[in-house]
């Protein structure tokens, strides 16, 4: 009597060693990975350095009698992946007051964003774009003018005695809320 021919049973150590092979080389292959998107995406995790406050100057370079004075802000500019040191990034008008205290305007009116003029004769900034007129505090002196607030002012801090340094921000144009957009 012949026996029936039966198939050939699959070796479970067999199984166990190809199953082995996939998880190991799955994780082998997994880690670096994981690793290469980190290191990839770093930049994107880090904290940038916008709104930090920037050098613009000394006590000394204003004057005494409350003129102010326009300053170029130069900063170090970071996106994800670049890093450009000294680049524009604004103006700003700095004014001296009482005690040594500065106040610090940004140059941009806040209808349109056009940069705004510091008229010496008649003590107030005023835009050409649309000729919106702001006094020395940055109110605005029209009520018909068509800027929606005063000139935004900024932070100041004076460092080691003379240092001038600004928290510098734009704001959103055409509204009455300072809502920051750098």
């Amino acid at each position: 009597m012949e026996t029936p021919h039966v198939p050939p049973q699959p070796d479970r150590r067999n199984f166990l060693t190809k199953a082995a092979a996939v998880v190991i080389g799955g994780a082998i292959t997994l880690v670096p990975s994981l690793a290469g998107l980190f290191v990839f995406f770093d930049p994107l995790r880090r904290k940038t350095e916008a709104g930090d406050a920037v050098l613009v100057g000394s006590l000394n370079a204003l004057p005494e009698n409350g003129e102010p004075r326009k300053f170029a802000l130069l900063a170090t500019r970071v996106d994800a992946w670049n890093r450009t040191p000294n680049v524009p990034v604004g103006a700003v008008y700095l004014q001296r007051l009482e005690n040594n205290r500065v106040r610090a305007f940004n140059v941009a009116c806040p209808h349109a964003g056009c940069f705004v003029d510091y008229r010496a004769g008649q003590k107030h900034y005023h835009c050409p774009c649309h000729n919106s007129s702001f006094a020395l505090d940055g109110k605005v002196l029209d009520p018909r003018s068509p800027a929606p607030r005063g000139l935004d002012e900024l932070p100041v801090e004076i460092r080691n005695g003379s240092e001038i340094w600004v928290r510098f921000q734009n704001f959103r144009a055409g509204v009455k809320e300072r809502i920051s957009v750098s």
